[in-house]
């Protein structure tokens, strides 16, 4: 059974998605994203710098006694089209906290604007960035929550098509991977899920792709070669339109040999993540990406 806290949370989001305006400008929309943000309480022992990431933007998280040579490439989410770096500074401080490392949060190009592939061109220049600072590959992992952790799968996929080293290891969480909206969950979740739905899916990635292959690998990796890539965990809440996206990705990952962890949260919606610090699920998540991800790190 939910925590009170997660019915509270829930209710929260239920409020978040109704006060949403389907006429709503991009702008507008982008400020609204600040609601959901606010879910993630405030981390101690946390210090942030914004830093230039070979051209992209981008937030360091360092916890107090954090490792310095192990680094989580975070990617955010919201759908492509709205999220940004500053919005997920709380909850990388927590990830940060949580793994003992530092967390590059990446601040990558936005659609309509910058439609695909810029984001996947971003966060690939963000890893070859640190390669370059001198930072292993085995001492990286990638992670991302919902776009952002479609947005990891295709960075692995570029990773490895483009010769780069891979990571050790990579965190989708709530990942969108399938652009068409095909997973059966999409309906039989629909009643369930109080902040995603089809009609959202749908117009983010029009925004998105802007006519492009909505099965291009690089922006739907459900459509992607997964041989080859670093072992996956990927987490996903049970309540959620997209978690076929999820159940799916980890079929294929294993299907094509990859080392592939899922853990499905019982009660949990979309990003549940994002509620830090103020339900225990979120925190018990968050805990389990830093034992699964620390041993890959070679920090224990």
């Amino acid at each position: 059974m939910a925590s009170p806290q997660a019915e509270a949370v829930k209710e929260q989001l239920r409020q978040f998605a109704a006060s949403l305006d389907p006429n709503a400008t991009i702008d507008e929309m982008r400020a609204s994203y600040e609601m959901f943000t606010e879910l993630t309480t405030e981390p101690t022992g946390v210090r942030w710098t914004e830093v230039d990431a070979g051209g992209v933007p981008a937030i360091w998280a360092d916890p107090t006694g954090g490792a310095q040579d192990r680094v989580i490439q975070y990617v955010h989410g919201g759908g492509y089209v709205i999220g940004s770096a500053d919005y997920y500074r709380k909850l990388t401080g927590h990830l940060a906290n949580a793994i003992g490392c530092r967390v590059l949060n990446v601040d990558y190009r936005l659609a309509p604007e910058h439609p695909h592939p810029a984001p996947v061109e971003d966060s690939t220049t963000a890893y070859r960035w640190l390669l370059d600072q001198g930072i292993e590959p085995g001492h990286i992992a990638i992670s991302g929550d919902s776009a952002g952790g479609g947005l990891t799968m295709a960075t692995l996929l570029n990773i490895r098509d483009t010769g780069l080293p891979m990571p050790a290891a990579a965190m989708p969480l709530s990942p969108w991977v399938d652009l068409e909206g095909t997973g059966g969950s999409m309906t039989s979740r629909q009643e369930r899920d109080v902040l995603v739905s089809a009609d959202v899916i749908k117009g983010m990635a029009e925004a998105f792709l802007q006519g492009q292959d909505a099965r291009d690998p690089l922006a739907a990796p459900l459509h992607a070669d997964l041989r080859g890539l670093c072992p996956l965990y990927i987490q996903v809440g049970d309540d959620e339109t997209l978690l076929d996206d999820s159940v799916r990705l980890a079929e294929r990952a294993q299907a094509a040999g990859v080392d592939c962890r899922l853990d499905v949260f019982p009660e949990m919606q979309h990003v549940f993540q994002m509620a830090a610090g103020t339900m225990p699920e979120s925190d018990e998540a968050i805990g389990r990406l830093a034992g699964w991800v620390r041993p890959h790190l070679g920090l224990g």
